[in-house]
């Protein structure tokens, strides 16, 4: 138990605070639900009330589920429950969609027994002259209640708690905020544009959640990776407020293994423990080292190695050159100028099959530009090569064009009918509806039917003209338009069966040996990971009753919101100066999508733009590391199923 708790301690080393690490944040979220539920019940039992912190938004929802399934199916009773919740957009009306008034009762309030007289949400519809006197009221409110006995915090990319951003103080209290840029971009889909964000919100200040007797901080996914590990190993600092977490005694983390993956103990554990070394982690920690001493990989020494925790290895599985051969072939080969696989090659040091010469591919876009954007480089590549080139559009993407785009199309149906004598009364009739619609359309409302058809069609011809440009027959072009892209717009709990059985029925049709998906998983608004888990789930029922999928691979690729790791990418696909113009002029199709999109996530440039970046970045890493210096490549990872 000694050496055990020993060996924790020096894994942690690096940690400056409590780290509790789930495997999914389902096991993670009942472990919370339960402490809660736990501490109601024993001050139920000493007659007492038990004072609740809350959060707001995606992180603490599975909670909150679980505590509506004790109170149902376990008989917990909220009677004796105060809650306080930490913050809410300003100027915000409380019955508003994108209210944390509206959030706690569709998630939480609604559901159990609680006295609404005990809850307690910043009021977003006070006046500004009202504010300070209503902030140091909702202190004295949670004092009055002897303190909180749980603070649940989520954390924001900027590091933020509540919503005390970059540059708030430790000691600050309850007030009002302006909202940084990135939490804005952060909260936009929620809001139908950044726009329409408010730039204010009322906070729980630092000092307040600090008198918080215990604080959980929960995590989930690689998206908040590296803000967790700024937290819990970056030095304290206003920049990332969070940070400020690590001088409380009475804090723990708890992540999932996608939060947790940055930590030190998982992202670059030969640093803090002896590892086995099997060939996957051989192959990133001899990249990180290269990386790390900004040196080609057959360039890396044993004191290299010695110096940077990796000296098991070394004793292990050296000389240190023969490892790093190893592992500077196995990156080389990954490289390929045919996508496709090479007709009448040895294809044993090659990412894709040789054989059939000629393969019937398919290219899932989640959206109808994420084909060009991604990966237009190899998909130019498939068809000039004269593989039988597919493409599914998984969704409308109608969501991401801007009204003023959909009445300019419109005017143009219009004076086009006119221009050949033709009535245009219905149409205008159609267009001033549309226009009385805009004037008065709330943030994040559904469009109407008609308009969503319209912007619908403004995508699908971007994407047919992308499509022809990469050198693909009509025929070959597929719109799937998902169900479940426009119920979630109007539903809270959307069934994805019909969207399988489509993607089964296509892929039947078509019987793919490559089918290249979007694994880009950062994307902001969920699309990308909803898209790939119909794929997967229609590629594994099929698997059990149809011969041709055992010869299908699954190929990912990313390059919308980021990009692989380098010891991840299994089939580097090199672009030309030339090809990358073409890619290029293949993204400039979707002229919805330039200069500024509807949703840019996180990153203000263009699409195009930063796909180029990124694929450059690419090809400097793999520069970097001793290998051929290329203008671009684009990056895909071989998912099995």
């Amino acid at each position: 138990m000694y050496m055990s708790r020993l060996n924790l301690l020096e894994e942690t080393r690096f940690e400056k605070l409590p780290v509790k690490v789930f495997a999914n944040q389902l096991e993670a979220s009942k472990m919370v639900a339960r402490r809660i539920a736990d501490l109601i019940i024993a001050k139920q039992s000493k007659g007492e009330k038990a004072v609740l912190g809350l959060a707001t938004g995606v992180t603490p929802i599975n909670v909150y589920k679980e505590l509506i399934r004790l109170h149902r199916e376990e008989d917990l009773s909220f009677h004796n429950v105060i809650t306080f919740n930490l913050d809410e957009y300003y100027p915000m009306k409380a019955d508003a969609e994108q209210s944390y008034v509206t959030f706690m009762n569709e998630n939480l309030f609604n559901h159990i027994d609680i006295d609404r007289a005990n809850v307690h949400i910043p009021d977003g519809t006070l006046s500004r002259e009202a504010m300070e006197a209503f902030c140091l009221t909702y202190e004295q409110k949670i004092t009055a209640c002897n303190g909180l006995d749980i603070q649940l915090l989520g954390i924001g990319r900027t590091g933020h708690i509540g919503f005390n951003e970059p540059g708030s103080a430790p000691n600050s209290g309850t007030r009002l905020v302006t909202l940084a840029d990135l939490t804005r971009r952060d909260a936009s889909r929620d809001f139908g544009g950044k726009e329409k964000v408010p730039t204010k919100a009322i906070t729980m200040g630092i000092g307040t959640i600090f008198k918080a007797k215990e604080i959980i901080l929960m995590a989930w996914n690689e998206k908040k990776a590296a803000i967790v590990k700024k937290a819990v190993e970056g030095e304290i600092s206003a920049d990332v407020p969070a940070t400020y977490l690590q001088l409380s005694d009475n804090v723990e983390f708890i992540l999932d293994a996608g939060a947790a993956s940055e930590l030190t103990r998982f992202n670059t554990p030969w640093l803090v423990k002896d590892c086995i070394w099997k060939e996957a982690m051989i192959k990133k920690a001899v990249i990180w080292l290269a990386q790390t001493l900004n040196k080609p990989i057959l360039k890396l020494t044993e004191e290299d190695y010695n110096n940077h925790g990796m000296a098991q290895l070394a004793t292990e599985q050296g000389p240190v050159y023969n490892i790093n051969i190893h592992i500077f072939n196995k990156i080389q080969h990954t490289i390929t100028g045919w996508p496709g696989g090479k007709p009448n090659a040895d294809d044993s040091q090659r990412p894709e099959r040789a054989e059939p010469a000629v393969k019937r591919s398919i290219v899932f876009s989640p959206h109808p530009d994420d084909d060009v954007i991604s990966m237009g480089g190899t998909f130019i590549r498939l068809a000039d090569q004269g593989h039988d080139v597919h493409v599914a559009y998984q969704t409308s993407g109608n969501t991401a064009v801007w009204d003023d785009d959909a009445l300019r199309y419109v005017e143009f149906a219009i004076d086009f009918s006119r221009s050949e004598g033709k009535d245009t009364t219905e149409l205008e009739n159609q267009y001033q509806q549309m226009r009385s619609f805009f004037e008065t359309k709330l943030p994040n409302q559904a469009d109407t039917v008609q308009i969503r058809t319209i912007k619908g069609l403004i995508r699908k011809g971007e994407a047919i003209a992308g499509a022809r440009f990469a050198g693909l027959p009509d025929s070959n072009i597929h719109f799937q338009s998902l169900p479940f892209y426009d119920r979630q717009k109007t539903q809270k709990n959307v069934s994805f069966e019909d969207d399988i059985e489509q993607t089964m029925q296509l892929l039947q049709a078509i019987k793919p040996q490559q089918v290249f998906a979007a694994g880009d998983f950062a994307d902001p608004h969920g699309t990308h990971k909803v898209c790939f888990d119909i794929i997967q789930q229609a590629l594994t029922r099929l698997k059990e009753t149809e011969d041709w999928v055992a010869d299908c691979w699954l190929w990912l690729y990313r390059g919308a919101w980021h990009e692989f790791a380098i010891h991840e990418i299994e089939m580097a696909v090199p672009l030309s100066p030339q090809e990358v113009e073409r890619k290029r002029l293949a993204i400039f199709k979707h002229q919805s999508q330039k200069d500024l999109p509807v949703f840019p996530g996180d990153d203000a440039r263009e699409f195009w733009v930063r796909a180029e970046h990124r694929t450059s970045e690419t090809a400097k890493a793999y520069d970097g590391l001793g290998l051929a210096n290329y203008e671009a490549i684009e990056a895909f990872k071989r998912w099995e199923f």
